[in-house]
């Protein structure tokens, strides 16, 4: 294909559209690759899909290899789900909860998600989900922003208590945050030093691909 191989040269973008949630939506050939972008930043593929891919690495591939269900807490185009299932080769549920629903439907067309068997995709806001859900999940990654900002209630002590209970004994917790300031570095230590030291071990993986900081969290009883 022509504009892929153009792609190593100057990105092109090859779809543009508004969303009510997400505002603008592009996706865009880049390096060789397809990826998804909000106006401001990498929604999927590219640079998140290597933040994450990390993420997993640190907790383990045969680890997950293991697990029974996997929740995604912000699909978009599915960037995660496609390394779990195409790199790492799991075999288990993945349940992933998005709420907008124009990024399911670009990411099915262009990244092929709905050919996913092993896939639910549940257009629902994540904090409802979590609150309605009656599932406990072997790893839940949290993976969710509206352009570059990230929702207030993924930090209070009520969301982060519901996502701990979730978790089967030894499950993990994958938490992809955004540091622009030294107020999201106040708030992530604010946020670790939150988590029932007796239950859970947590650690911090910072700067990964400049501005994003991964927290991860093991149930361990």
């Amino acid at each position: 294909m022509i504009q892929k191989l153009f792609s190593y040269i100057i990105p092109i973008k090859i779809f543009k559209k508004k969303s009510e949630r997400s505002k603008i939506i592009e996706v865009t050939w880049a390096n060789g690759e397809l990826v998804l972008d909000s106006e401001n930043t990498n929604y999927s593929y590219g640079s998140l899909q290597r933040i994450l891919r990390y993420g997993l690495r640190t907790i383990g591939y045969p680890t997950i290899l293991k697990m029974d269900h996997i929740l995604l807490l912000g699909v978009a185009g599915g960037s995660v789900i496609k390394t779990l299932v195409d790199e790492i080769k799991y075999k288990g549920k993945i349940t992933g909860v998005e709420i907008d629903s124009d990024i399911i439907q670009i990411a099915n067309q262009y990244f092929d998600l709905d050919k996913i068997k092993q896939l639910e995709i549940i257009i629902d806001d994540a904090f409802e989900f979590v609150l309605k859900t009656k599932n406990k999940y072997d790893l839940i990654i949290i993976d969710i922003f509206e352009d570059i900002k990230m929702p207030n209630f993924l930090f209070e002590s009520f969301f982060s208590e519901r996502i701990c209970f979730l978790l089967k004994n030894n499950g993990f917790v994958l938490f992809n945050t955004m540091i622009l300031d030294e107020a999201h570095n106040v708030r992530n230590r604010k946020y670790i030093s939150e988590i029932n030291a007796e239950l859970f071990t947590s650690k911090m993986l910072p700067r990964v691909e400049v501005h994003n900081e991964l927290i991860i969290i093991e149930k361990v009883a």
